[in-house]
């Protein structure tokens, strides 16, 4: 694969593992990224009942992750996120929902509102015959499950290494990592957030949208149980959203996520206790009841950053690395889990166009073995073309939610609450908004 006159940065020294298809980053989408292709990959040879060993699978992939999960982990931290209806359909598909279930809190309930006016809604998993929403995850505990399921698969795991350069040759990607090991890949898929080294070494344009808000994250107790009901209130300020959590020695739990002016999410992030949830007390209300104790608070600027071309020879980036969203609708996993489905379903139809057989699988000395270049500018193409109308239409409406719920220009504040309230008084109006909260859309 590697031509030693093509790359000038390949060591001639050390040996070079070639494999097909190199993830760098193992957060979110780069590990169910990995889980899914080992899955397309193994169940393929299952139906062709190749022999293989550990190692063997005639896609080899490799993933490169920084860190272990822990709370230090940027991927994995003390964040909680909401994973649509439609994303856990796409999860189980991919085997992996089965292992994740233990760790979610279903949302039976989502109540909309707009603080100091008169709109609101509410969207209930009954009205639409399901048994939830959505379901919240703690990422850190879903980040030690993901990396322990990456450990027992055939997956080369490079973990904790780093990428320390990375090189482009005519038939393959040449990645270095901070141990010198160096690998040669048919393609390389960036998964390594809105910071992308990969992006940064091929210099590749980022768009930033800034939304001149900061988020503050936190997880809430409250005095009464959540009952399994979402919270998202649009203030002056930007919009406070709250998600239920499991119970944690017993104490009911919320995840906060709290848009504001920088100067004053730097004021409540180090806020004593009392204060903070005063000032929260006071923006929220009482609908969910009364907030008695906050843990660990953390903060970081609202940006919309997204590449206009999330892809490069023989490269695909995607999840943050491609897009990364304003959380007011909690979009963020789950488009970028379209994006996952998305290139495996891609690099599937590839495998099936080649009329994969036994023998196409393997080489002449019955290895098994992939016939597909799955790095052809032919599959990175493809999966641009499919995915371009759906990140458009997720980052346009956000965007939209943003600017039209975050000030008090009276035709816009009258706009939106009649809107609320139309949800309110005609009930099949909600069917397409729920839809699109549920991740109900085409990859």
């Amino acid at each position: 694969m590697v031509n030693p006159n093509e790359c000038a940065g390949l060591a001639t020294t050390a040996e070079v593992n070639e494999v097909d298809i190199a993830i760098v980053g193992g957060a979110m989408a780069g590990a169910t990224l990995a889980l899914g292709l080992a899955q397309l990959v193994q169940k393929q040879v299952e139906e062709l009942k190749l022999a293989t060993s550990k190692g063997s699978l005639p896609l080899k992939i490799a993933l490169i992750e920084t860190h272990k999960p822990s709370n230090e982990h940027p991927g994995f931290d003390a964040r909680s996120i909401a994973i649509s209806h439609g994303s856990i359909f796409q999860l189980e598909q991919l085997g992996l929902w089965q292992q994740l279930e233990s760790l979610a809190t279903p949302i039976s309930n989502i109540h909309v509102s707009d603080r100091g006016h008169f709109g609101m809604t509410e969207l209930n998993s009954e009205s639409f015959h399901l048994p939830y929403l959505g379901q919240v995850v703690e990422l850190e505990a879903v980040g030690n499950k993901l990396f322990s399921l990456l450990e027992k698969s055939d997956i080369a795991l490079y973990c904790p290494n780093k990428l320390q350069s990375i090189e482009a040759c005519r038939d393959s990607q040449l990645l270095t990592l901070e141990d010198g090991q160096q690998i040669a890949a048919k393609l390389v898929v960036a998964a390594d957030g809105v910071n992308s080294k990969v992006r940064q070494a091929f210099k590749q344009p980022l768009e930033q949208v800034d939304f001149g808000q900061s988020a503050i994250i936190a997880n809430i107790h409250t005095e009464q149980p959540h009952e399994g009901w979402a919270y998202e209130r649009f203030t002056q300020t930007g919009p406070l959203a709250l998600l239920p959590m499991a119970d944690c020695n017993g104490e009911s739990r919320l995840s906060l996520v709290w848009a504001l002016p920088p100067d004053e999410a730097e004021h409540l992030l180090s806020a004593p206790k009392r204060e903070f949830i005063d000032k929260l007390q006071q923006a929220f209300g009482y609908r969910a009841g009364r907030f008695i104790d906050i843990g660990n608070r953390f903060s970081y600027p609202l940006l919309l950053s997204y590449m206009p071309r999330p892809i490069y020879h023989r490269t695909v980036f995607l999840g943050n690395a491609a897009q990364t969203l304003h959380p007011i609708a909690g979009q963020g996993f789950n488009l970028g889990l379209r994006d996952v489905m998305c290139l495996i379903d891609v690099i599937q139809q590839e495998l099936a166009k080649a009329q994969l057989s036994k023998q196409a699988l393997t080489n002449v000395d019955g290895e098994p073995q992939s016939a597909v270049d799955v790095g052809s500018a032919a599959l990175t193409h493809a999966y641009l073309e499919r995915r371009k109308a759906d990140r458009q239409s997720t980052m346009n409406n956000i965007e939209f939610l943003v600017r039209g719920f975050s000030n008090d220009y009276w035709p816009l504040v009258i706009g939106r609450n009649l809107g609320l309230r139309l949800l309110s008084w005609f009930p099949p109006l909600k069917t397409p908004v729920a839809q699109k909260a549920m991740g109900w859309v085409k990859s």
